[in-house]
């Protein structure tokens, strides 16, 4: 089947593609068991928010970096306990020449090397071994900052990912609402071009009318060329989030028109749930946690050895002459740290850096809030209470292009006038669209400093 579309003047190799998509998208009209069949599926705002999260890559990388710290964690909570392992050796060692005793066997040569203890040496021993210091404590305190951290980036993440979701969907809402409004001018054109023709051939209007309603004609022409593009392009960005193939075809439910809380509410909810602010606290832990960690590098560690097994001329629980083999060893350091060339002091000062920047980043966070609060929610309240006003003007523009139209039919108007109310109409009815994602755009980023979507 042959498709044809007119995408006007585009030029843009980017316009040009959106207009093509558009056009070789199937209609329901097509013919052919998959269009008959085969219903758009209807997308739910939680639904299009649902299906992004799965979809968006960065929100998929701050998940998974939260998942890691937390695994991060467990491991340095690990480092707190005990290890075990199983160790197994066996050592040979070139002989002097000579029968010394060596362990259990008088009749063993003696191993050239004196660090060793015979020609033929077995060790399998479980060893159990526990390291006790403030840095192992303060990687714990590292680690549960840095998970908080990871948490608090994912959860900035997802808010991010929703108000995008939600300027995606009401902007689809929107483009679809000056989409039919510039169809019904496009009609109204083409009626206001008939009438005025009419009335030049009874001779009761002059050929500049028709002139004039042609020209507004072919202005709505081009205005729903670009309104079927920017239709298309708000389809495709969100179901570039919605779909494998964003070419699907789908359609969106139109939600109640959510309430703005009380600015109390808002600023409580602000203050326990601002995941920006949050991050800032945690990366001050961090900070924190880092300096105690490197000046712990100035007290001594203790290590702690356990061995149990067998370490012997032989790879048994006892000797030829019947001698147990099988035994434990125990033992115990204690490292003092002296001398490192300044390294530990130019650490810990590295650290305190660092946290002092923990701390500005910290003081701007509360202030930003502050004033984003005060931003988003002053916005939001003037988009809420322009809405009505917006409807008001929608009516008012559509009343006022029937008296207007009702007068050039009588002969008491001129087309001047009705041309303007038809572009009075248009503008109120963008307006309102604009008013409407307005509002809901608002309303998400203050949603993002609460937590409440």
């Amino acid at each position: 089947m042959m498709l044809r579309c007119s995408i006007g003047n585009y030029r843009t190799g980017f316009t040009l593609c959106l207009a093509l998509l558009a056009c070789a998208r199937p209609s329901a009209a097509q013919s052919g068991p998959d269009a008959a069949t085969t219903a758009p599926t209807t997308i739910s705002l939680d639904e299009a928010i649902r299906r992004a999260e799965a979809n968006e890559p960065a929100f998929a990388a701050a998940a998974a970096d939260s998942r890691v710290s937390q695994l991060d964690r467990s491991i340095a909570r690990a480092g707190l306990l005990p290890s075990a392992t199983y160790h197994n050796e066996y050592l040979f060692t070139q002989g002097n020449g000579s029968n010394d005793r060596i362990g259990q066997t008088a009749t063993a040569s003696a191993p050239r090397f004196i660090a060793n203890n015979a020609v033929h040496e077995y060790a399998s021993q479980g060893v159990v071994t526990e390291r006790l210091g403030l840095q192992q404590f303060s990687a714990v305190t590292l680690a549960d900052a840095n998970a908080a951290k990871s948490a608090a980036e994912m959860e900035i993440a997802r808010r991010g990912l929703i108000s995008a979701v939600v300027a995606l969907y009401y902007g689809l809402i929107s483009a679809d609402e000056k989409l039919t409004a510039i169809e019904h001018a496009a009609d109204e054109a083409n009626h206001f071009v008939t009438l005025t023709q009419q009335r030049e051939d009874a001779r009761e209007s002059a050929h500049a009318d028709v002139v004039k309603a042609q020209l507004q004609q072919q202005q709505r022409t081009r205005d729903l060329a670009d309104a079927e593009v920017a239709a298309s392009k708000a389809r495709l960005e969100l179901g570039v989030l919605l779909f494998p193939d964003p070419r699907t075809a789908f359609q969106i439910e139109t939600p109640a028109t959510p309430v703005l809380p009380d600015r109390s509410d808002v600023e409580a909810s602000a203050a326990q749930n601002n995941a920006e602010l949050k991050r800032a606290l945690a990366s001050l832990h961090a900070s924190q946690a880092e300096v105690t960690s490197a000046r712990a590098a100035y007290l001594p560690d203790l290590g702690l050895n356990f061995a149990y097994g067998v370490d012997a001329p032989q790879f048994a629980a006892k000797g030829p002459d019947g001698t147990k083999n099988l035994g434990y060893s125990a033992s115990a350091t204690l490292d003092i740290p002296v001398w490192d060339w300044l390294a530990t002091q130019h650490k810990v000062k590295q650290s305190e850096i660092r946290r002092d920047a923990a701390k500005v980043a910290l003081s701007s966070a509360q202030r930003r809030l502050i004033a984003d609060l005060a931003e988003f929610y002053d916005e939001a309240a003037t988009a809420r209470d322009q809405l009505a006003s917006l409807d008001n003007s929608v009516a008012t523009a559509q009343e006022s292009l029937r008296l207007t139209r009702l007068r050039y039919t009588g002969g008491e108007g001129t087309v001047l006038e009705v041309v303007d109310a038809q572009s009075t109409l248009i503008s109120s009815e963008t307006a309102r669209a604009n008013g409407a994602v307005r509002y809901q755009v608002a309303l998400a980023n203050l949603q993002t400093l609460t937590g409440r979507f």
